[in-house]
Order: C-alpha cells, then sequence, then structure tokens
C-alpha cells in the first residue's frame, strides 16, 4: 500500500510554490497526497481532515507565523484526537535556531528551502515505516 499523506497551509500564508512542487515529487514518488490547497484553514481544521483522510503523515508548510506555535498546536490537536503515533513534517521558512525546537517538541523531520526533493521524499517514506526513527 502506498503511503498516504496530507500536506496543508495553515493560517493566511498563500505562498504554495513550494507544497506543490512537494506534492508533486510525493505523487510521483509513489505517494498518495492530499492537498489541501492555499485557504483560511486553522491547523484543528488540517488535523480533522488529515484524520478523516486516514493519512500516514501529516506536513504543514510554514512560510508565515510562528512554528513552534503552529506544530506544538499540531501535535495536540493530533493527542487530543488519539492519532499521537501519526508523525508531523514540516517545512518553508524555518530559521536554523527553531528547528531544533520542533523536533525537541516532537516534529519528526523538517525541511528548509534549498533540500533536495530527493531527500524529502527519502524521508517521507522513511518517517511512514513503522519502527524508524525520526529524523531531521
Amino acid at each position: 500500500m502506498p503511503v498516504r499523506i496530507l500536506l496543508a497551509k495553515p493560517g493566511l500564508d498563500v505562498h504554495d510554490r513550494g507544497i506543490r512542487v512537494i506534492a508533486r515529487a510525493c505523487r510521483e514518488a509513489g505517494m498518495e497526497v492530499v492537498y489541501l490547497g492555499v485557504g483560511l484553514m486553522t491547523v484543528r481544521d488540517c488535523i480533522r481532515v488529515a484524520l478523516e483522510e486516514d493519512v500516514d503523515l501529516v506536513g504543514l508548510s510554514i512560510m508565515t507565523g510562528d512554528p513552534g506555535q503552529i506544530c506544538a498546536e499540531a501535535l495536540a490537536e493530533l493527542k487530543r484526537q488519539g492519532a499521537a503515533g501519526v508523525p508531523l513534517f514540516v517545512g518553508g521558512v524555518i530559521r536554523r535556531d527553531q528547528q531544533e525546537a520542533l523536533k525537541d517538541l516532537g516534529v519528526a523531520a523538517v525541511f528548509t528551502a534549498g533540500a533536495a526533493l530527493q531527500e524529502i521524499t527519502d524521508a517521507i517514506q522513511g518517517l511512514a515505516t513503522p519502527g524508524k526513527e525520526s529524523i531531521a
């Protein structure tokens, strides 16, 4: 069964070029991608849809806002919904000094601008493998 992921951009962020490239790369790598597009979705909405769609992983693109707050909210909502085991990965404009804090919070992977598409798709596939460690 292919890996099934949700990709979303919570909040007011409309910079969607990067996430569309990632969605295409993941589809080309054989994954099923649920892409929510841009809009006014809250983090809670994104997690609700992820659970409705029964995805293996959740990926959020963060170009504006506080990544720590957004990720903490997403992880808390996954836990609240009984899906704490669903890995969360993020990408976008995330400062170096924020990346380690996000991993400490429980984010499985952080991808920033310039990451190779093959690196990203391999990492996502790895996160979907049971028993696989969290990666950066």
